[in-house]
């Protein structure tokens, strides 16, 4: 298999894994939310239009589910240092504590698939997944 290939594969894969995890939950809340969540834990606070480009939902859609999440507790609106009339968004630890949980959630609603995978197989998936992670961060950090 080619490399473009093999990348192709895991993103289809890992998309894939994702939806099936989160339909079988049975969770509500929408994806967006998750995302949002995940985005602030990584990289810290982001204005309303940052974090919605980088969820890659619209800026009113984006307003919306910070108001739900402020609602909650899940998020803190903080001034903007450098302008009075912008907030930024910080995950609370209410949120923080909600999304780990949501992981670990949705790590159980997938375990089954992978009961049967042999001790190998299991490594296998060890080392590509600090092989995705260190990638992914190398990418950040030059971005």
């Amino acid at each position: 298999m080619r490399h473009h290939d093999i990348l192709q594969t895991l993103l289809v894969s890992t998309h894939r894994l994702g939806r099936m995890a989160a339909r079988s939950t049975g969770n509500p809340t929408w994806s967006a939310t998750w995302a949002a969540l995940s985005v602030l834990e990584t990289e810290g606070p982001h204005r309303i239009g940052e974090l919605a480009a980088a969820v890659r939902v619209s800026q009113p859609g984006m307003t919306k589910i910070v108001q739900n999440l402020v609602v909650d507790e899940w998020v803190l609106r903080i001034a903007d240092a450098d302008d009075s009339r912008a907030w930024s968004i910080a995950i609370a630890p209410k949120g923080a504590a909600a999304l780990q949980q949501w992981r670990e959630t949705i790590a159980a609603a997938i375990a089954p698939a992978f009961e049967d995978l042999s001790p190998d197989d299991w490594r296998a998936l060890e080392r590509a997944a600090r092989v995705l992670s260190s990638r992914i961060e190398r990418a950040e950090v030059a971005a």
